[in-house]
């Protein structure tokens, strides 16, 4: 199974399981495949491996953060095109994704997300906003 269809990829990067498996089979249902990661640093290897479509990005992670991650592939000329939805609970900020928003946004060279989420997710809106960014094969025939 080497040859990529023409399903997208979606790369998924969060440190908590639960949150891993539950976007993957929300992503898979609408026709993506995906990949997955459990840290900033594995996140980039996966991501220069697939060149994925489009990545769910946690903010807070063990090893190596999502903040971290973000401004490596922003740096990265082959990766910096890939759109980025954050979907964190923002645990280091007190929950609120604006101070987050607004360091990304202090920072002249690296553009923002293309998305902000919260755990939990409102399930729709993520959904509609990935179909937004990366049209998914399921239904599109």
């Amino acid at each position: 199974m080497t040859e990529r269809s023409n399903r997208r990829t979606i790369l998924v990067v969060d440190d908590e399981p639960h949150v891993v498996v539950y976007l993957e089979m929300l992503l898979q249902d609408q026709g993506y495949a995906t990949v997955s990661a459990a840290n900033g640093r594995e996140g980039m290897e996966k991501a220069r491996a697939h060149t994925p479509d489009l990545i769910c990005l946690d903010i807070t992670m063990p090893e190596e953060s999502g903040v971290r991650m973000y401004r490596s592939l922003k740096e990265d000329p082959r990766l910096a095109s890939i759109p980025v939805l954050v979907v964190t609970a923002v645990t280091g900020l007190g929950g609120d994704p604006e101070p987050f928003r607004n360091f990304l946004n202090s920072r002249k060279s690296i553009p923002p997300p293309e998305g902000f989420f919260s755990k939990p997710i409102e399930r729709e809106d993520f959904l509609a906003k990935v179909s937004e960014l990366v049209p998914s094969p399921v239904g599109s025939s």
